[in-house]
């Protein structure tokens, strides 16, 4: 596919929030490849977030910068797909040295096809190795919860941003929700995509901190 396709198409969806803006090639300097990150769980994101947020609860530390990742993954691949029906390959990316920024080296992608296609490049491209580098002990669970919490809110930004895109995204995001480890980690309840999960992402427990409004510590609806 053309990469000015793909090009334009994130350039429209960074405008719907911070979670979506994807950097685009430009000077490599200041960037690394995720994959390494992977390789060492994340730990200089795991650590930081910890000290912002007040906690010395690393697994805290762990979920919130995961549920950030999951988010700036998750967020591009669904505003492209629901707004030009393209999909960006972040299958190299890169991250930001001096925070969690992400990259992409190149500007390729492909026509849309299936919840199935998203999920690959997404869970089994990043998520699931994010998961198995960490160094700390999190429940796998948990941290596919997040995931599946970053899918709604992303559709729920997007319709926010377009609300003639609702039906779409309320059709794309159910479909990623029935897929492999992001099945049964919650549910959209309402026509603006809100979101009930059946995990917690810890929040609650830093400082000051409260109950996500996705939390399945609040009541179920």
């Amino acid at each position: 596919m053309n990469s000015e396709t793909i090009r334009a198409a994130l350039e429209e969806v960074a405008d719907f929030g911070s979670f979506f803006a994807l950097r685009m090639s430009g000077d490599p300097t200041g960037w690394h490849d995720v994959r390494l990150d992977y390789e060492r769980g994340f730990t200089d994101l795991v650590d930081s977030t910890a000290e912002r947020y007040g906690t010395t609860e690393k697994r805290i530390g762990a979920s919130i910068a995961q549920l950030s990742h999951a988010a700036r993954l998750w967020s591009p691949v669904i505003g492209t797909v629901l707004t030009h029906g393209v999909v960006p390959d972040l299958t190299r990316l890169d991250r930001a040295d001096d925070g969690p920024g992400l990259r992409l080296p190149t500007v390729s992608g492909w026509p849309y096809e299936s919840p199935r296609q998203l999920y690959d490049l997404v869970m089994h491209g990043h998520l699931e190795p994010f998961t198995a580098g960490l160094k700390i002990k999190i429940a796998p669970r948990l941290l596919a919860g997040n995931a599946a919490s970053a899918v709604a809110e992303a559709g729920r930004a997007v319709v926010a941003a377009r609300p003639e895109l609702a039906d779409a995204a309320t059709d794309l995001v159910d479909g990623l929700l029935a897929e492999g480890d992001l099945a049964g980690k919650g549910k959209i309840i309402s026509p603006d995509l809100a979101f009930h999960r059946t995990t917690c992402c810890l929040y609650y427990r830093v400082p000051h901190g409260s109950k996500c409004g996705d939390c399945a510590l609040l009541n179920s609806p």
